[in-house]
């Protein structure tokens, strides 16, 4: 039946090439490419698509035909890029933009119609003001009836637009003019849409920009300030009244996490609008899935580290010297003029080392770990259990050095701390418990005052211990962190450094990648023979200190864990 089947999405824009065709609209493109035949076959598509008689034409081929299969390899490609849209086109009888922009936007653009026009929206603001006057225009121009409620209640430059269906409030999110920031809310209840303003206001306060405020960018501000934000919130709350996709997720931002909300940030000097997550202050729906790789692991990261709207810090670099280790450093969660510094093999796998050891120290409970992932948090808690209960100095069995000084790892980072940083130190290996391939070392600077700790490390061979040993005394050296030593983490989070990359077979033991797949493929026996030893740590309380924080890290797949620090 024609005009009831697919159809090519409004907008969207054909060039005939030589040997194929290339199309965009507005969310995809494709380049078909390799047969002369390819533009010619289009002129005989093209209208059938537009005007939305597809079922007619495909009804008169063939089944089977070459031509038949032809144009149904076109149609695949189309509908694979988001540019072909479903049903009748919208109703005529909207002169307005909103039609037009459905036909372009919707895949169902008369459902899309006909939810917006059983739907008013309520601006809500303290007074009238720029702001609510930009959204109720907006509002206008998407189709839907304005109604302006005064509430006394709302901060001064913060406006609430609602949805009204026949069911009552479907949607609704709010905005303002904070200064010298402001921000539209992701699409919520009116209730969680109060509690989000109020968090997210609190936070930008205690995180403002450098900019300086201005005139137009004060509270309750007007000119193209307002108008942005007016109608960037109009958008937002259309979009989600008509089933369209959110405009936070149509940038391909790879900083934003799916399935999490997102606000938008605007700022007016210098002018800057973008969407960042949302974070908090508690988490919504179900949780992120652990994070599988270390490039996910460090997109929550930077999420929760947001300079804006975040709750912890985002490690870096910094001006810290990458040479001969990298190093990563934050400020220390509550402890100011405090930082937290510390290096890896990777400045990624010190990114993410410096987040859960400042993660950790958040949470305020003794015993607290925090991992990427279940496998990643417990390789960590188990390797700092063990190296509290072998301090005691009970059951060490030294290792011969012979057993580890040739690993290429172990004896690249023991020169580079005593030969080319010229740092006198020991290194000692120890077998923790008999029957157990378990190794401790610990490197201490010599000198007159006395034994100093430089590094430490449990790991599953006398080799891998020594080597994360030694790479821990040259950050430690390398920061000027001495002689405050860090729990051991060495190799947990080799696992995520090597998820989802591609196996290189030329590498050599002593090359970096190598060695962190290696380690990686002993993590799993090496935390049980650790289990046996320190018993298994337990998920954190929901009542324990920090319980909020815990559960944001939970809502973005971190696992926190908790072993009680009891006498071995």
């Amino acid at each position: 039946m024609t005009g009831t089947g697919r159809r090519l999405r409004p907008g969207t824009a054909v060039t005939p090439l030589r040997d194929g065709l290339h199309l965009r609209g507005r969310r995809g493109s494709v380049t078909l490419e390799g047969s002369a035949a390819l533009p010619v076959l289009w002129r005989s598509l093209e209208r059938p698509l537009r005007t939305g008689g597809l079922d007619a034409l495909l009804d008169g081929l063939e089944p089977g035909s070459p031509v038949r299969a032809a144009v149904d390899a076109v149609l695949a490609q189309l509908e694979a890029h988001d540019l072909l849209v479903t049903g009748p086109p919208p109703p005529v009888r909207d002169p307005g933009p909103v039609g037009p922009w459905l036909a372009v936007s919707a895949g169902r653009p008369a459902d899309a119609a006909a939810a917006l026009a059983a739907t008013r929206a309520e601006v809500v603001s303290v007074a009238d003001g720029p702001l609510a006057r930009a959204a109720g225009r907006a509002l206008e121009q998407g189709g839907l009836p304005v109604t302006y409620t005064r509430d006394a209640g709302l901060p001064e430059g913060r406006i609430h637009l609602r949805a009204h269906g026949p069911a009552g409030v479907t949607h609704a999110l709010a905005a303002a003019l904070p200064a010298p920031t402001g921000y539209v809310t992701s699409p919520d209840t009116a209730a969680g849409t109060a509690a989000t303003a109020t968090a997210l206001e609190t936070r930008l306060a205690a995180r403002p920009t450098p900019a300086a405020p201005t005139a137009d960018h004060a509270c309750g501000g007007g000119g193209a300030t307002a108008a942005l934000l007016g109608g960037a919130a109009a958008h937002r709350l259309l979009c989600a009244v008509a089933g369209l996709p959110d405009p936070a997720g149509e940038g391909d931002d790879d900083r934003l996490l799916p399935g999490l909300p997102a606000v938008l940030l605007v700022d007016a000097r210098p002018p800057r609008a973008e969407y960042r997550t949302w974070v908090g202050p508690r988490p919504s729906g179900a949780p992120l899935a652990p994070a599988t790789t270390l490039r996910e692991a460090l997109r929550r990261v930077a999420a929760l580290g947001d300079g804006r709207c975040g709750v912890l810090p985002d490690p870096g670099p910094a001006d810290l010297p990458q040479l001969p280790v990298p190093l990563a450093s934050c400020a220390a969660p509550d402890r100011p003029g405090e930082t937290l510094t510390g290096g890896a093999p990777r400045l990624d796998l010190a990114r993410l080392e410096v987040f859960c050891r400042a993660a950790g120290l958040a949470l305020g409970a003794a015993g607290s770990t925090v991992g990427a992932s279940p496998g990643h948090a417990l390789g960590r808690a188990l390797r700092a259990e063990v190296a509290r209960r072998a301090g005691t100095g009970t059951g060490r069995q030294p290792v011969a050095p012979r057993r580890w000084s040739g690993h290429p790892q172990a004896r690249h980072w023991w020169t580079t701390l005593t030969a080319r940083l010229a740092v006198p130190a020991r290194l000692h290996v120890f077998r923790v418990a008999p029957g157990e391939e378990v190794y401790r070392a610990v490197v201490h600077r010599t000198g007159p005052e006395g034994p100093v700790p430089l590094g430490d490390a449990v790991e599953a061979t006398p080799g891998d211990a020594a080597a994360c040993a030694a790479l821990a005394a040259v950050a430690a050296v390398s920061a000027g962190a001495v002689p405050a030593v860090s729990a051991p983490a060495g190799a947990a989070g080799a696992g995520l450094a090597v998820a989802g990359a591609p196996a290189v077979g030329w590498e050599e033991p002593g090359w970096t990648g190598r060695w962190l797949a290696d380690t990686a493929g002993r993590e799993d026996a090496f935390q049980e023979a650790m289990g046996r030893l320190a018993g298994p740590p337990r998920p954190a309380p929901r009542d324990a200190p920090g319980g909020e924080l815990a559960a944001l890290l939970r809502a973005f797949g971190f696992t926190v864990l908790h072993v009680p620090e009891e006498a071995p």
